[in-house]
């Protein structure tokens, strides 16, 4: 694994442990930024640790012994905090034992504490356990990076004030755990699709956002929400490997090699979302997995039943009234019913609901009516969405493949 990969990795460990020891998000994670920044420095010389893990967590124990110890004496409470934690008094003690403990689930409630807004819980989420940046998590949002910045850092001081403890709940009624749900499913989204880059996808962070998942499931074994979360999650994972070729271009999923998709991930998938959905208590995420259900197990593209699709998202809709579901029910219809179906019902969500202009979905509805516009033969109006749609896309590899479409009908305009 390649250094930044690997520290990227283990950030959230290390973060979870120096908070799990001192109770202090805001300055270990500090903390934590200067261990990841040492490591680069020394590792790509010295050669990787034998446990990375446990080097990065004392070397951060070291630098929030400091920290503290600095602020202590700015704040004139050094007998106060040298009481509530002996092991600062010597910042040259032994530093805590690492435990085999995996903090991260842990660090995930933390940052979806109720003190928080839903919009900093997830920034805090991703930049504290996904592992992005200040900017991956600005652009994300078409925010700028200067304001994203001042909401992170918001965000932990609200954290600070507020006490929070590091504890998980066990009650699948506490308030954190809708949010925790929504914050795993945008990491998810992110490592799917990145956001900007030149890969399609980061399968590291879509991989972290499986496990966080398990382990949530794991906790909570009755939420039916978590299970089909989770089963979404595998269903839509398990076409990883097909989705670009070996130039990273974008395979289209009617184009994908199905006998080349992860069969095991999605037996389990398929076991999940039907037990979850025998008990007849249908939410939003159950029912994303039920589509994924009917993509995954159709033996071709052909054979997908987008009928049955578009009826799972018309209720979809009515539960969670979102532009990125509005608009795949747009292709649903317009699989199951044809393109001019397709088309009405976009021009008349853009009527009531402004798609084109929302910007989770922007470049996704110009590309949808693009493909629309061609399957009726308007090839000179598809091409201009098409270019349209490749203008507004942040992600490499989605915008050289809409180009690509547009290009192919130049010679038909």
């Amino acid at each position: 694994m390649e250094i930044e990969q690997l520290l990227r990795a283990e950030a959230p460990h290390v973060l979870g442990a120096l908070v799990r020891r001192f109770s202090r998000f805001d300055t270990a994670e500090d903390a934590t930024q200067e261990a990841l920044l040492v490591a680069a420095r020394r590792w790509p010389t010295e050669g990787v640790p034998q446990d990375p893990r446990s080097w990065l967590i004392r070397v951060g124990y070291r630098r929030m012994v400091d920290l503290l110890r600095s602020e202590q004496a700015a704040r004139r409470r050094e007998q106060e905090v040298a009481q509530a934690d002996p092991a600062i008094v010597d910042p040259a003690g032994p530093a805590p034992q690492v435990s085999d403990q995996d903090d991260s689930l842990l660090l995930l409630f933390l940052c979806c504490h109720p003190a928080l807004s839903p919009a900093s819980q997830v920034a805090l989420t991703l930049r504290a356990v996904g592992g992005l940046t200040t900017a991956e998590i600005a652009r994300a949002y078409g925010a700028a990076e200067r304001s994203m910045s001042t909401r992170i850092s918001r965000a932990k001081q609200t954290l600070k004030d507020s006490g929070a403890r590091f504890t998980a709940p066990t009650d699948v009624r506490d308030e954190r755990i809708d949010a925790v749900k929504h914050v795993l499913y945008l990491i998810f989204n992110e490592g799917y699709t990145a956001t900007g880059g030149d890969e399609l996808a980061r399968t590291q962070l879509s991989a972290e956002a499986i496990r966080l998942t398990r382990m949530l499931h794991r906790l909570l074994p009755d939420d039916l929400e978590v299970a089909g979360l989770l089963a979404l999650m595998l269903l839509t994972a398990s076409r990883d490997s097909t989705r670009a070729d070996e130039d990273n271009l974008l395979i289209p999923l009617e184009d994908q090699d199905r006998s080349r998709w992860d069969h095991a991930m999605i037996a389990e998938g398929v076991a999940l979302i039907e037990a979850a959905w025998s008990q007849r208590k249908a939410g939003p995420y159950q029912l994303q997995a039920a589509v994924a259900a009917i993509h995954a197990q159709a033996k071709s593209a052909a054979e997908t039943d987008w009928p049955e699709i578009a009826a799972l998202y018309l209720w979809l809709e009515r539960l969670a009234p979102t532009a990125p579901i509005r608009l795949s029910r747009v292709v649903a219809v317009a699989k199951a019913f044809g393109p001019q179906r397709g088309l009405a019902l976009l021009d008349e969500l853009n009527r009531t609901h402004s798609l084109a202009d929302d910007p989770l979905v922007q470049h996704r509805e110009a590309a949808v009516r693009a493909h629309l516009l061609e399957s009726v033969g308007d090839l000179t109006q598809a091409r201009t969405a098409y270019l349209a749609a490749a203008a507004l896309a942040t992600n490499e590899v989605e915008r050289r493949y809409l180009v690509t479409r547009a290009d192919a009908l130049s010679a038909s305009c």
